[in-house]
């Protein structure tokens, strides 16, 4: 309980702070490549439920290919590039948090054909709490799209050597949740953005 206040605290005041960065991110994208301000795109949720995320659009309307970025994507419009550069696209999805679908800290959501990998034991643990904007393995892999591109084949790279090691911190992470370590996470979130 005491989880959830605080997001639908942070996230409130966090859109309402921001909310002239945002339009101006909004405007942006809209004078820099035709379609829409937002992406959605369905992840597995908590308990196994899918919802549709929020992020700023980053790529080409339209855009195929691979569900992960590797390397320079050439689908990366140029706003979405420095977006991307600075987490900036992953804004929006505080109306997740305050929607319920995510909170701040917790494990990253994956897309449904990533989670089909998930060890059955692994996978009843690391949904069985809400996803985050952040958690610890988000953070070790900043620049996860650097590794994948000097892969032979990026998607095997991802699920066969990342995604494992992404899983087992979601996991840890699970076991020993609290409002004192989602801190920590936050306080390391903002660290290393503003070092990039």
């Amino acid at each position: 309980m005491t989880k959830r206040l605080f997001d639908l605290f942070a996230a409130g005041l966090g859109l309402l702070l921001l909310s002239p960065l945002l339009l101006a991110i909004a405007l942006w994208i809209k004078l820099d490549s035709p379609g829409p301000v937002f992406f959605r795109q369905e992840r597995v949720g908590r308990h196994g439920a899918p919802f549709r995320i929020h992020k700023f659009r980053s790529m080409r309307t339209g855009a195929a290919g691979l569900q992960l970025t590797v390397g320079v994507d050439p689908r990366i419009t140029r706003a979405g590039a420095w977006l991307r550069g600075k987490r900036l696209d992953e804004l929006p999805q505080l109306i997740d948090v305050l929607q319920g679908t995510m909170s701040l800290v917790g494990p990253r959501p994956e897309v449904p054909r990533y989670v089909a990998h998930y060890p059955p034991a692994l996978r009843a643990l690391v949904l069985a709490v809400r996803p985050g904007i952040t958690d610890p393995s988000s953070l070790d892999f900043l620049d996860e799209a650097s590794l994948l591109a000097a892969a032979a084949d990026p998607e095997r790279e991802y699920i066969e050597r990342i995604l494992p090691i992404k899983l087992q911190g979601a996991a840890d992470y699970a076991q020993q949740a609290s409002l004192w370590t989602d801190l920590g996470v936050l306080l390391r979130t903002v660290r290393r953005l503003l070092s990039r």
